[in-house]
């Protein structure tokens, strides 16, 4: 069972979390600044893991910081349509495709260039002359 209290150094092991990033999104604003000891040591509780944890998944996915701030304030009011978490989530994913598409690309222009190599000497190497300014530009 976990404590009803978490120091930074827990909170981060628990989620997997870097301390540094946990002070970040302190700052930015998407977790709360937390109670503090009589110590002045941070001091966490369940609330923040969970929303610390979701902030976690959502990046895990790819979520930009605005889209999970966006989330984070559409979570945070249980009475809403999901409809508009719905948008969030379908745009990031068309996002995704599109990357997929260009880094497909990238790998059948990549595939192309090292099925040019003749494994000879880089003077004659076709992979750095693809990759080199035109003979004009130089």
């Amino acid at each position: 069972m976990e404590p009803k209290v978490l120091t930074i150094g827990r909170l981060a092991q628990a989620t997997g979390t870097n301390v540094e990033t946990i002070r970040f999104y302190e700052k930015i604003g998407i977790l709360a600044p937390p109670a503090r000891t009589d110590g002045n040591y941070r001091s966490y509780n369940l609330a923040d893991l969970n929303r610390l944890s979701f902030i976690r998944r959502a990046r895990d996915l790819g979520f930009s910081l605005d889209q999970v701030k966006a989330l984070l304030l559409l979570s945070d009011d249980r009475s809403r349509s999901c409809a508009a978490v719905d948008d969030i989530a379908k745009l990031h994913r068309d996002e995704v495709e599109r990357k997929i598409r260009d880094l497909q690309a990238m790998k059948a222009e990549l595939d192309r260039i090292i099925d040019t190599c003749k494994c000879g000497t880089v003077a004659e190497c076709r992979i750095i002359e693809t990759l080199s300014p035109a003979e004009c530009c130089r």
